[in-house]
């Protein structure tokens, strides 16, 4: 790795407050973001997915927003890759990069490799979740050591996303990780990082989630869902999975009512801010902050990391 200091990771939540984070930090730093929300690299769904506002971007440059399209494949091999190039890009021009998002798998796999899978398999991905939720963690840990004893010591049966992880690629391969690690299909990380977390308490999180809902619907959502039908992305939308559109195509659809949509909308956005909470709790080497302020006054105070770069 080259020897430059740890990479800072502002990561959390959905509605944890990431984004006006390191917007704020702008202010005291010479910082350039790159986006690792799986959201907020496709096109056109701007207002869902919250994506940095005009003003937000005056303020601060931006790098992997808006570069696929919608229903597109984006890998977490491939996240490494460009994200990778953008940091060497960033450093070059003197500046800092701070990584920001809340996408577990794309930064666990800059922090940590990844292999490549060519194809992903949802139907796959869901069976494997239900058996999770089924069975149990220690149960599917052993379906894990029969197939890949090595990876299995490796990973806490408490570790869930990890243990899934591992017999996904098995599932998809046929292949242990340890075989795949030989054969290339690895990608190592090219730099350190330090991981920044912001976890709200949980009931402020849910009220922030519910109002950040509304404001999106105020601030016109449905007519952007509209328009991205009318121009023929609708089976684009669904395959993207993205809470808030499949929702309201739902509605749009006739399947069900705008006000139940909306609702829906605030449950899944607080089902996938526990998803997100979870995974995070399990990172190793995190600092975890219950509000911006700290996070803030504590990046301020690293004055050797951003500061003396």
């Amino acid at each position: 790795m080259p020897d430059t200091p740890p990479i800072p990771i502002i990561c959390g939540p959905t509605g944890s407050g990431k984004t006006g984070c390191v917007v704020t930090l702008a202010e005291e730093f010479d910082l350039e973001v790159i986006n690792a929300d799986s959201r907020q690299i496709l096109r056109y769904l701007d207002i869902g997915t919250a994506k940095p506002t005009p003003e937000e971007c005056n303020k601060v440059r931006f790098h992997l927003v808006d570069i696929v399209e919608p229903g597109e494949r984006y890998s977490a091999f491939r996240f490494i890759d460009d994200a990778t190039v953008a940091i060497g890009d960033i450093l070059a021009r003197g500046k800092i990069p701070f990584v920001v998002g809340g996408t577990g798998l794309y930064l666990k796999a800059l922090a940590e490799g990844v292999v490549e899978i060519e194809q992903e398999d949802m139907e796959l991905r869901a069976n494997l979740e239900a058996d999770m939720e089924e069975h149990g963690p220690e149960e599917m840990h052993r379906r894990l050591e029969a197939i890949d004893p090595l990876e299995a010591v490796r990973i806490h049966p408490n570790n869930r996303v990890r243990v899934l992880r591992a017999l996904e690629l098995f599932y998809l391969t046929g292949k242990c990780k340890s075989e795949l690690v030989e054969t290339g299909a690895y990608r190592s990380p090219a730099y350190r990082y330090d991981f920044y977390c912001l976890q709200p308490e949980r009931a402020e999180l849910y009220r922030r989630i519910n109002e950040r809902v509304d404001q999106m619907m105020t601030d016109g959502l449905l007519d952007e869902v509209k328009s991205l039908c009318d121009r023929g992305l609708t089976e684009a939308i669904r395959n993207s999975r993205v809470i808030g559109y499949t929702e309201l195509l739902d509605y749009l659809e006739g399947s069900r009512p705008l006000e139940e949509a909306v609702a829906l909308i605030k449950q899944n956005s607080r089902r996938y801010a526990k998803r997100q909470m979870t995974w995070f709790r399990g990172q190793a080497d995190c600092r975890y902050f219950d509000s911006s302020l700290a996070l803030i006054d504590t990046i301020k105070g690293s004055e050797i990391n951003f500061r003396n770069r």
